[in-house]
């Protein structure tokens, strides 16, 4: 797998996570809270495969 194919997975994975989080937000927040934070770490790990 080549890094910009890795690397988009990881931002669509993130924007999925968001959306989940977006929509258990008002029913479950703390299950929002999670998948909030999981969704950072898979940008933050797309933006350091991208810079490495």
């Amino acid at each position: 797998m080549s890094k910009e194919v890795a690397v988009i997975l990881l931002i669509a994975l993130a924007g999925f996570l968001v959306g989940g989080a977006y929509t258990t937000w008002k029913t479950a927040r703390t299950m929002a809270i999670v998948l909030l934070v999981l969704a950072l770490l898979a940008a933050g790990g797309a933006v350091a495969w991208l810079a490495s």
